[in-house]
C-alpha cells in the first residue's frame, strides 16, 4: 500500500466514523426536530444522507483533479 492509498483509506475511515457517530444520535436529533416541525425532521435526515454522498463525491473529485 503506497502513501496515497493509505491517506485515502485513513480519510475514508475518519469520514465514516464521524458520520456513523452522527447516525447514532440521529434518532434523538430527529425526535427533537420533529417536536418543532415534521418538515424540519425530514430536512435533517435529507441533509445527513446527502451530506455523506457529497463528501465522498468531493473527495473523489479532489483525487481525480490531483491525478490529472
Amino acid at each position: 500500500m503506497n502513501r496515497n492509498d493509505r491517506n485515502s483509506a485513513i480519510a475514508a475511515l475518519v469520514i465514516l466514523v464521524l458520520f456513523f457517530s452522527f447516525a447514532y444520535y440521529l434518532p434523538v436529533i430527529m425526535i427533537a426536530a420533529g417536536n418543532i416541525s415534521t418538515v424540519l425532521a425530514v430536512l435533517v435526515v435529507a441533509a445527513f444522507m446527502l451530506g455523506l454522498f457529497a463528501i465522498f463525491w468531493l473527495r473523489a473529485r479532489s483525487q481525480r483533479d490531483r491525478d490529472d
